[in-house]
């Protein structure tokens, strides 16, 4: 992750009050999908990650009052444009396949290890994203 990242990111407006605004809309975004991408399932477990990872993000986010909480996460992206998001996202993922020199890069959907059940056959769970 570098400032580069965080570029695409930075077109979206921030809905908070400014006085309210303890946390960086980018390091909220960035701590987010970093999340997301590694099978978050909600805020709470978006926090978690936060926290697990705190002094690996330190080395490329601000983080001047640490890790947001569950319900920063879940109030800023409530409030965010999606088109908004939607448009950096898609900028960002496409500067992906450009710069890797692939056609597809995939992030969403994961196949859960360990899940076959050998003795009815059941095929391994997979969980779309």
């Amino acid at each position: 992750m570098t400032t580069k990242f965080q570029e695409y990111f930075t077109q979206i407006k921030d809905p908070r009050v400014e006085r309210t605004r303890y946390h960086l809309l980018t390091d909220i975004i960035t701590i987010a999908i970093l999340a997301a991408i590694a099978g978050a399932e909600g805020w709470k477990d978006i926090e978690e990650y936060g926290l697990n990872k705190q002094e690996w993000l330190k080395t490329f986010l601000e983080l001047p009052f640490g890790i947001p909480s569950p319900d920063t996460f879940r109030r800023v992206f409530e409030r965010i444009n999606p088109k908004e998001f939607e448009q950096c996202f898609r900028q960002w993922v496409q500067s992906l396949v450009e710069k890797l020199g692939v056609e597809v890069v995939a992030i969403d959907g994961k196949t859960h290890r360990g899940s076959y059940d050998r003795a009815t056959q059941l095929k391994a769970l997979h969980r779309a994203c």
